[in-house]
Parts: C-alpha cells; structure tokens; sequence
C-alpha cells in the first residue's frame, strides 16, 4: 500500500505535465478504442454468420436474378433442411438520407433459418397472415417513431413505384451483433404485383438462403448445389454466409487497412508522449536515485518506482479513455442513424485498450529506468544544491 502510494505521488509530482500526459493517452486511447470498433462493426455481419446457413446467387453476380424455381431441386439436395429465398429491395423511405436494408423474402422460412429475429407469437402470426405486412427492426423503428398497425410507403428504386405495407411486428435481436435496422416484407406481394408490370423480371430471385444439417458438409452441398445448374442459362455460385458476407467487407478493404493503420500509428503516438515524460521525471531525479543507491537500494528496486510511474500515468489514462468511448460511441451512433447496425463496444476491445497501456507503460519506462540504474553516483551528488 506504500509503494502504490509512492508512486502515485512520484507521477504527480509534477501535475500540470501528468494531468497533460494522462489527458493526451485518454484522447489516444479513446481514439483507438473507436476505431476498433468501427473495424468491428464493419466484420458484424460477419460474426452474426451462422455455419449452418449457405447463400445461393448467380454465378455471374448479385444482381443478376435466378428462377424461383431452383428452390424445388436445391431441397432434394442430401443435407438440406429448408430452403428460403428473398430479393434485395432497395426502397427509399421519405427521402434517400433514410438508409434502410430492406428485403422481399418468404416470410416463414426465413424466419425459420434466423431464430435472431425475435418476434411475439401474435407479431409473427400478423406478419405471417397479411401480404402486405411487413416486419422491422428495433432499431429503425425508435428512429422513425414506428408503431404496429403504421403504414410504411417505400420508393422503388429497383422495382419502380410507391409501395404500400403494414407494420405487422418489430423484431428485436437474440443477441448485440444482430441487426436490427432492417425491413422485410412478403416476396408474393412483390412478385404479384410483377406479374402485373414486369411481368419478364416475376418468379426470379436474388437469392436463395439454404439450411443444412451438418456444417461440416458445407463445401460438399455448395458443389452439390452448383452442379445442379451448370451449363443452364443461370449458374449458381454457392458459398457459406460467412464467406457471402466476407465479399461485402472486401468491397471496402482498403477502408478497413487504413482505420488499422492509423490505430497503431495512435499507439506510437502514446508511447512517445509518455516516454518523452518519463524521461524528463528521471532526468530531474537522478540525483534521488544516486542517494538511494547508496542507501543500498539495488536496481530492482529503483525499476519498481520508474515502471510504477509509468504505469500509473498510463493506466489512468486507459482507464478514463475506455470509460469515454462509452458515451462518444453513443453520441456517434446517433448520428449515423442505420449506416452502421451493429456498433457495440466489445470487451475485447477494452481488454486490448488495457493490454496496450500496460505494454506502452512498460515500453515508455524501458530507457528512463536505464538511466535511473546506471546514473553515476559521484556525478550525479555532485549536482544537488
């Protein structure tokens, strides 16, 4: 307890330039913690992947379509268990600042495959039986004040026109990495109302979502299902979620690196505020550590009280920057509305913060601890008074 207090009052010792040093690691610190989560948030359709789920499109690319009706042989294929389907919708509610993900898809198997989406048995029985319902997440709805039974006009962009739905239930996630900014509405009222206008781009698909019994066999069924349709006018390209999802993240690689980059660039930029005052605390008490060398007082002992302080500066810091993010993350999420769906503070990422303030403590004591030990005792007497 009297060394902690020591130290504590060693890293004091000269406020004005601690209270600066813990204020610049908090900036840093918070600054790091933010943008690993922004990382994360881009991953968090990632990690909301199921192993069980595999994503059939067209070969040639997600926006050309495929007939409705390769769903009848994709679930003869051995180790498929349910076979749903859906078609990106791409409607503007209001004005295109609103940003909503929303889907025309099979309503009960697709509910089937996403247990995530949690509804109340009167919602999903709402949804289920009105065509023109429809369902939205938790999150979409506070931002536009939704209630169950409000009327929901969308903009076709893909599909041109006004389209009318009811608000039927509003789902909530199972768990933080669920979305819950998104939108679905029956494929049948999408499709009818096709036959009718279009009636060329009705009964095709964007996508078929396929569950399987067995994880292990996913590449064994995703060749399965290709070879169905190779050589047709639609091939298929089968793949995992997971890997369905990682092609979306790869679109904006040369984002994600460079968020990476300036985060460990943040991180030299800690360890070289906090070396640069730990060299100055040293460097105006070499001559105390003279005195206590020749008390007797051997080098473990003098690097306790300078990686000490290190680290009190350091942790500090961390400390009140991990508790700022929680706030800042709040206040950034706001203001992006449904852009990012998924922007949780991980405790990994505040375990990393942590480990990263103890690492650059340690490393910001390394060359001040040096000097400490191997000051020359005559030469460093000589200068006090």
């Amino acid at each position: 307890m009297l060394l902690v207090k020591l130290l504590f009052r060693n890293a004091f010792r000269q406020r004005l330039r601690s209270i600066l040093t813990i204020a610049a690691t908090t900036i840093a610190i918070l600054a790091f913690g933010f943008l690993r989560t922004i990382v994360d948030a881009w991953y968090s359709g990632v990690e909301a992947s199921s192993p069980k789920r595999l994503v059939t499109r067209n070969a040639i690319s997600l926006t050309t379509p495929l007939p409705i009706s390769y769903k009848d042989k994709i679930k003869k294929v051995r180790g498929v268990s349910l076979v749903s389907y859906g078609n990106w919708f791409g409607g503007i509610y209001i004005s295109e600042k609103n940003f909503i993900p929303n889907f025309a898809v099979e309503p009960a198997s697709y509910l089937e495959l996403y247990p995530e989406y949690v509804l109340s048995a009167e919602e999903k029985k709402a949804f289920l039986q009105d065509r023109k319902g429809c369902i939205a997440g938790r999150k979409v709805a506070e931002e536009f004040k939704w209630r169950i039974g409000d009327t929901i006009v969308l903009k076709g962009t893909i599909f041109p026109g006004e389209w009318e739905f009811t608000l039927r239930g509003i789902y909530r996630g199972l768990r933080p990495t669920t979305d819950e900014t998104q939108l679905f509405f029956h494929f049948d009222y999408l499709n009818e109302r096709l036959k009718k206008i279009y009636p060329q781009r009705a009964d095709h698909v964007g996508f078929f979502l396929i569950g399987i019994d067995d994880p292990r066999r996913a590449a064994e069924i995703s060749l399965e299902i290709d070879s169905l349709f190779k050589n047709s006018l639609a091939e298929t390209l089968t793949e995992t979620e997971k890997a369905f999802q990682l092609g979306f993240v790869a679109m904006t690689e040369a984002i994600l690196i460079t968020i990476k980059l300036i985060s460990y660039v943040i991180i030299i930029i800690i360890l070289a505020i906090v070396a640069n005052t730990m060299s100055m605390n040293v460097r105006e008490r070499l001559s105390e550590y003279a005195v206590m060398k020749t008390m007797g007082f051997s080098w473990p002992h003098i690097s306790v009280l300078v990686f000490g302080e290190s680290l009190v500066i350091t942790t500090t810091g961390a400390v009140s920057g991990m508790i700022l993010t929680f706030p800042a993350a709040k206040i950034f999420v706001d203001a992006m509305g449904t852009l990012l769906p998924v922007f949780n503070i991980t405790e990994k990422t505040l375990i990393l913060d942590f480990i990263i303030s103890i690492a650059v403590g340690i490393s910001a004591g390394l060359l001040p601890a040096w000097k400490a030990i191997n000051v020359p005792v005559q030469r460093a007497l000589t200068k006090i008074g």
